[in-house]
């Protein structure tokens, strides 16, 4: 979730009726009690809106694998904290589909076993309507559910190398999962070497908050953090096992994935400390 935009035309599902009739995942076969998904077109660039102005996650319509917003990059910070070469090999996982951005990137550009979770069917039929998000396959699932309830399965627990968490809703002030009970059970999903990435939007107050609870669960020497972006996104990264790679490490790492994977990692290196360093 992101700032929000202005002056972009904005379709809702009932007026994008006509012009997604022979679509099989047509939004307008659907019925739905959670806020309603909008999107509007700003040049070649695709947000999600549910219901208001502020963008729930964007995409290139010239390239619908790319991670547009910055945070969302971000987001992949975990690579630099596992060899590049194991990616292929690994699971990751959404809290949160959004635009489907993460879980596109992940199943597409890393190759990895990718399973989102969400909790509105109609985001996921404006995925797979306008957002370019292919439908299931072995590699790559989608499942209706609400999060705090899906990751208290046993079947997930040590089984994730990568869990992202953006949940927001249509207000966008505050993550609407975000407790110490809440990041403890993230923390059952993970491997020995996994890592959470969360994105905190909102005012200093409510990151720091969001931070003790975190660090409830997972130690305080387990977690880094991002300067917060201009749209005020601050992506924090909690690790299962805490470790503390050597800079020139994380350097080498960087460099393989922005030459790799196109992400802007070699920057991130600038602003993304040990949240006891900062």
């Amino acid at each position: 979730m992101s700032g929000g935009r202005k002056g972009a035309s904005q379709k809702t599902i009932e007026e994008a009726r006509r012009d997604e009739s022979d679509n099989p995942n047509t939004l307008s076969k659907q019925k739905f009690s959670l806020p309603e998904v909008h999107f509007s077109d700003e040049g070649h660039i695709r947000h999600m809106h549910l219901g208001t102005i502020w963008i729930q996650g964007s995409m290139d319509m010239r390239d619908p694998t790319a991670l547009v917003h910055e945070y969302i990059q971000r987001m992949m910070a975990w690579l630099l904290f596992v060899d590049p070469a194991s990616v292929p090999k690994r699971q990751a996982m959404q809290l949160g589909l959004g635009a489907g951005s993460l879980t596109k990137f992940c199943a597409k550009e890393l190759r990895m076993k990718t399973t989102a979770i969400e909790l509105n069917p109609q985001v996921l039929a404006a995925c797979r309507g306008w957002f370019k998000l292919p439908a299931d396959t072995a590699k790559m699932r989608v499942i209706l559910a609400d999060a705090a309830q899906e990751i208290q399965q046993p079947e997930w627990w040590g089984t994730v190398d990568a869990l992202q968490v953006d949940l927001y809703d249509h207000e966008a002030a505050a993550p609407v999962l975000d407790s110490a009970e809440f990041y403890a059970h993230c923390r059952r999903l993970l491997t020995e070497d996994g890592c959470m990435t969360v994105n905190l939007f909102g005012r200093s107050s409510s990151f720091a908050k969001s931070v003790d609870k975190i660090a409830n669960a997972f130690g305080r020497e387990a977690i880094w953090a991002f300067k917060a972006t201009r749209e005020g996104n601050t992506v924090v990264l909690a690790q299962r096992t805490p470790s503390r790679p050597k800079r020139a490490e994380l350097a080498e790492r960087a460099e393989i994935i922005q030459t790799q994977w196109g992400l802007p990692a070699v920057k991130w290196l600038r602003g993304f400390k040990p949240i006891t360093d900062v």
